[in-house]
């Protein structure tokens, strides 16, 4: 169901790596843009410091049709790290890095496997059953409030529709009032949680960026941006990447059946998956700062590049057989985290929660099968992610 292309966007991304590095394409939007998808320019341009990321740098063509947030919210919710050069960037980054390091994430773990319990406690003894709304939808929000400090009453309420502000909405859209009042919604929430915790400090992060605030080691407009950015990119990715696991393995049987058994292969599979089919199927906007060659094209100043991670983790010159799921690959240097100084700072947790994800499936819903055909799948019609809203499931019963 859907676009054919969101189904299976791959047949098209290898024609575009045999004609070359770098292609102009152009977005549902109305922006045209020059999309890298090779392995080798896609990881060059994830490194290239004459690449800037922040929206000053795009020019009046790119800026007439970019669907960006209206203001004031672009000024206030944009100013985070995926929107940030050096120094800026890098004076906010260490604000978060505490927070997502890898031996934290481990020290967690424990508490991680009993929110995913929870969460399959609460499904039926036997399918069918949508495992998005039952489970994907939730357990990465409650893993990420643990993680950040959001407490429970206002985890609790948190609407997850707001996380759809990052899909690109034209100004004449006709959906463009309701993309406006999510964004309201979605700030009134982090005016909130910055209230809440100025009046109820704690050691954890949230609480940190707001005394950094008051402390003036950041604006306000950084402090709201990042915020917006952990609870919209710290957790949606990993909702659509446990159904485009979940995908993967329901089309090899003989894989899920291996994981299902041998679930010390779990951390080289959740990689594997990441390459195979990633979440963030493109990066945001790129710009040079003057006309320059990217790989042998011409790239006028101010025009978005975007690199396709999903096409360069199937580019054949680095992966041998692409387009096989192989949970033994190693070494698998896959791009699904992006690489350089925007590299995912949450990349530990992401993986720790897929891990927990599928091995808490895997083990407690024996038989776990698709309860649709592959084809019915309906796929997120979002511009730069891949992962599905529903995903309906059989399994024998619930263990």
């Amino acid at each position: 169901m859907g676009c054919p292309y969101k189904a299976n966007p791959y047949p098209l991304y290898e024609r575009m790596r045999e004609s070359g590095p770098v292609h102009r394409v152009l977005f549902p939007s109305g922006v045209r843009a020059w999309l890298v998808t090779g392995y080798e320019a896609a990881h060059a341009a994830l490194n290239d410091d004459r690449l800037g990321k922040n929206h000053d740098r795009g020019n009046d063509h790119w800026r007439a049709r970019a669907s960006i947030m209206p203001e004031p919210q672009h000024s206030q919710l944009q100013v985070h790290l995926l929107h940030q050069d050096p120094p800026r960037h890098t004076r906010m980054r260490r604000f978060v890095t505490d927070a997502f390091t890898p031996r934290r994430i481990e020290r967690l773990r424990p508490r991680f496997q009993e929110l995913a319990d929870t969460l399959v406690d609460a499904l039926p003894d036997t399918g069918p059953t949508d495992l998005v709304p039952g489970f994907a939808a939730h357990f990465p929000f409650r893993v990420l409030a643990e993680v950040i400090g959001l407490p429970p009453e206002l985890a609790a309420r948190f609407d997850r529709d707001w996380g759809k502000v990052v899909q690109p909405v034209g100004p004449t859209d006709p959906g463009r009032p309701l993309y406006e009042a999510r964004l309201h919604g979605l700030q009134g929430y982090i005016a909130d949680i910055v209230a809440h915790k100025r009046e109820h400090p704690e050691d954890d992060l949230l609480s940190r960026l707001v005394v950094a605030r008051d402390r003036r080691e950041l604006s306000r407009e950084e402090l709201d941006s990042m915020i917006f950015q952990l609870l919209v990119a710290g957790q949606e990715p990993v909702t659509n990447q446990i159904t485009t696991s979940l995908i993967a393995l329901f089309r090899h049987p003989a894989e899920l059946a291996r994981l299902r058994d041998n679930p010390d292969l779990t951390p080289r599979a959740v990689d594997e998956l990441l390459r195979h089919d990633s979440a963030f199927e493109l990066t945001t906007w790129r710009f040079l700062d003057q006309d320059g060659d990217l790989h042998g094209t011409r790239i006028p100043a101010g025009d978005s590049v975007i690199i396709s991670l999903c096409a360069a983790n199937r580019d054949p010159r680095r992966f041998p057989d692409p387009d096989t799921l192989d949970l033994d690959r190693s070494p698998n240097p896959h791009l699904a985290f992006g690489h350089g100084i925007h590299f995912c700072p949450g990349a530990a947790l992401a993986r720790a929660e897929l891990q927990i994800a599928l091995d808490t499936l895997l083990a407690r819903l024996p038989g776990l099968r698709p309860a649709i055909d592959d084809a019915d799948i309906e796929w997120i019609p979002a511009v730069l992610g891949r992962g599905t809203n529903h995903l309906p499931v059989g399994y024998d019963r619930r263990v």
